[in-house]
């Protein structure tokens, strides 16, 4: 019982945290295109090439960090879910193995996300 009380206590916070961070952003960000464009990884007005299209590294920029928010935020979920498990194994041998299986699973997938984005870096400042 108590570790599901400090289970609970930390998933609270974490979402607390989760629901603050953004509100922060958004309150000190003066536009919305800026906003958005800070979200998507661009460090200037959206990154427009002289003809007016958006450039191609910058796509794939985006594509990446959009999958890499979506993957590291299913990663958490599964630590959180791999603890819950855990937690609620009772001492058989069999739940434990597949919780413990769980979040070394979603932190290799984190790992695997944090490579792709350096691997990504690397690329496009290679491309330019």
């Amino acid at each position: 019982m108590r570790h599901l009380r400090i289970f609970i206590a930390s998933l609270s916070i974490l979402f607390g945290l989760t629901a603050v961070a953004p509100v922060a952003v958004m309150a000190a960000s003066p536009t919305p295109q800026s906003t958005a464009c800070q979200a998507l990884g661009s460090n200037d007005a959206c990154t427009r090439r002289p003809s007016g299209g958006i450039s191609l590294t910058h796509v794939v920029r985006v594509i990446v960090n959009i999958l890499s928010i979506a993957v590291g935020i299913a990663a958490v979920i599964m630590i959180m879910v791999g603890g819950f498990r855990y937690i609620t194994a009772g001492g058989d041998a069999n739940n434990v193995s597949g919780a413990k299986n769980t979040i070394v699973y979603a932190i290799v997938g984190l790992v695997v996300v944090a490579m792709a984005q350096f691997i990504v870096q690397f690329v496009v400042d290679k491309v330019k």
